[in-house]
């Protein structure tokens, strides 16, 4: 594989691999005492000084389209809390299916915010969506919805993911960086608020060994890492190629979720899973011709 095309690939697999296993320590810091929403803020503060310092400059000279940033910013942020919520208390293969309904939410927001026309693509990711949603979710010819606080957080993860995703679409002219940099404040902001009612977070944080100090620290860089690599992938890459690697994240968790902590899908989630999957790949193709 050529070297400009291998770089963006590797970029994509970072970040999925990062997605992937980042459930493991964050249930780790869940042991310890801290909860998901004091270690989502946390390891966000420490990413975000990096980011900071690298692209500070150019966020404050950034002047145009602030409203529709802080749309991103308040977008991402519920994304990766909520995300990092759903690992904590759920089924990991669940919950990354749900989340992995986003191609679903991205036609309605791709056709409500950019007014962009769908190809017989994308209604087939609808149904191939909605058909794997059922599998998953409809129980004793009840209605298919999440049955749980779990459940319900990968869902409106996926949700926000779709809509911060259209919006980054539509900010496409403002540098990574800058970007990169409104996502991090989003989850930092969105994870105080929790923080603050919740209480006892300086308490809990003094109580942590050194060597949960060291996971903290060591996810928040691996955050950076993952945003800027699938950032770069994504805008050298071709959106159908870039969803087939993205979704080895899946393939990584089933791995990860079977030998850390013995989760074993049922034949219900398998086939639903294997619709979703199918969505995702399809989901690449929505706005192109032919």
């Amino acid at each position: 594989m050529p070297r400009q095309h291998l770089l963006p690939a590797l970029g994509l697999l970072t970040a999925a691999t990062v997605w992937g296993i980042v459930w493991y320590p964050y249930r780790l810091l869940q042991e310890a005492g801290l909860s998901g929403s004091l270690a989502s803020l946390v390891t966000y503060l420490v990413a975000l000084l990096p980011v900071l310092i690298l692209c500070g400059r150019d966020f404050l000279r950034q002047r145009d389209d602030r409203g529709w940033l802080v749309l991103v910013a308040l977008a991402t942020g519920w994304t990766n809390l909520a995300y990092v919520l759903a690992v904590i208390h759920g089924e990991i293969m669940r919950v990354l299916l749900l989340f992995y309904l986003a191609p679903l939410w991205t036609v309605f927001f791709s056709r409500l915010m950019l007014h962009e026309r769908i190809n017989h693509f994308g209604y087939l990711v609808m149904g191939l969506s909605l058909a794997g949603a059922y599998v998953m979710l409809a129980r004793d010819g009840g209605l298919p919805l999440p049955t749980n606080f779990a459940e319900w957080m990968g869902l409106s993860a996926g949700l926000a993911f779709a809509l911060a995703n259209v919006l980054s679409r539509k900010l496409r002219a403002v540098a990574t960086g800058v970007r990169s940099l409104w996502v991090f404040l989003g989850v930092v902001g969105i994870a105080a608020f929790p923080v603050g009612f919740e209480g006892g977070a300086l308490e809990a944080l003094a109580r942590l060994a050194p060597g949960h100090w060291l996971i903290l620290i060591l996810v928040g860089l691996m955050l950076v890492l993952a945003t800027f690599a699938v950032q770069y992938g994504l805008a050298h890459t071709p959106a159908n190629q870039a969803i087939v690697i993205l979704l080895s994240e899946l393939v990584i968790a089933a791995i990860a979720s079977h030998l850390l902590a013995h989760e074993v899908m049922a034949v219900r989630e398998w086939v639903g899973g294997a619709l979703i999957v199918a969505a995702s790949l399809f989901s690449g193709r929505i706005h192109q011709h032919g």
